[in-house]
């Protein structure tokens, strides 16, 4: 898979060492992949959840850290391509404004 935004991965860990070997294996596992559904993400990386955000569209969300992070990307599995779109704390995560921001 081609992912789109892997400075703003960087720029993450660059503040969250924490995440940094997490995200290095998202991104090493992600680049291998040849994902063509949900099925499939679940397949390489089983702690993936699907979620419907605001405008409709489906985004995966993908546990960081050990459960600290959650990365939301929007995976095109027609194009082969993955848009990371944000990181947040768990924290973050569960308050669920980011919905309706995407």
């Amino acid at each position: 898979m081609r992912i789109i935004k892997t400075s703003m991965l960087q720029e993450f860990w660059a503040s969250h060492r924490d995440a940094e070997a997490s995200l290095r294996t998202w991104l090493q596992h992600t680049r291998v992949a040849d994902w063509g559904s949900f099925g499939e993400v679940q397949k390489t990386l089983p702690s993936a959840d699907y979620v419907k955000v605001a405008s409709g569209r489906p985004v995966v969300v993908f546990n960081i850290g050990h459960n600290r992070y959650r990365l939301i990307a929007a995976v095109h599995y027609n194009t082969k391509i993955v848009y990371t779109l944000m990181i947040l704390s768990h924290k973050g995560y569960d308050r669920n404004a980011w919905k309706e921001q995407l």
